[in-house]
């Protein structure tokens, strides 16, 4: 059954159906709240939020994007109201449990074509960009964590953000340069890297 079938019956009521849409999609929107927010737990607490919001309010999707499409947009605007709700409240950005080696080591494939050192440094590379990606503003993260790690094209981006493809082009060249800011100031990369453009 295709997508736009299985709307149309979660729009009548289809329980099923809606589910359905639900696990063809959890994965997708689980991560994307993961990423914005930097905390499993409410990376899952927001997906639900966004689930529950698509549920409401399914009468109201018409059909111009996928519902794939309009679903990123919930789950990502609910994660956006989070961050400013938690900026407001802490006077400290988000942390993220980077401390946490267990962790890490569950998130972590092993690849036996690298040495031990390379995959230290890898790991070491991958927190200083989470960490720094904590330290951009809600706005910029979103576009990376869309772009860079979700691998949406500026299209697909500027569908859910509601935004012209010139301005999700600028405004990830914008969150890069402020990435890269970040990195560079805490001496995680050197100026001349080109390895988070």
């Amino acid at each position: 059954m295709t997508e736009q079938e299985l709307v149309q019956r979660a729009k009548k009521g289809d329980e099923l159906a809606f589910e359905q849409l639900v696990t063809d999609n959890e994965k997708r929107i689980y991560n994307l709240c993961c990423r914005l927010t930097g905390n499993p737990d409410d990376g899952a607490e927001l997906a639900q939020e966004a689930f529950l919001n698509a549920w409401r309010a399914l009468e109201k999707f018409h059909g111009e994007s996928s519902f794939a499409t309009w679903l990123y947009r919930l789950a990502s605007n609910a994660c956006i109201d989070f961050l400013r709700r938690e900026k407001r409240r802490r006077s400290l950005s988000m942390t993220l449990s980077l401390d946490d080696e267990e962790e890490s080591r569950q998130a972590e494939l092993p690849d036996r074509r690298f040495a031990p050192e390379e995959r230290l440094a890898q790991a070491e590379d991958r927190r200083a960009i989470a960490l720094a990606l904590e330290s951009v503003s809600a706005e910029h993260r979103q576009v990376l964590v869309m772009r860079e790690i979700n691998g949406l094209s500026y299209a697909e981006i500027g569908q859910v953000l509601g935004l012209e493809e010139g301005t999700v082009k600028s405004r990830i060249a914008r969150a890069r340069v402020a990435l890269r800011k970040i990195l560079v100031k805490d001496g995680n990369f050197s100026g001349a890297s080109s390895s988070i453009t």
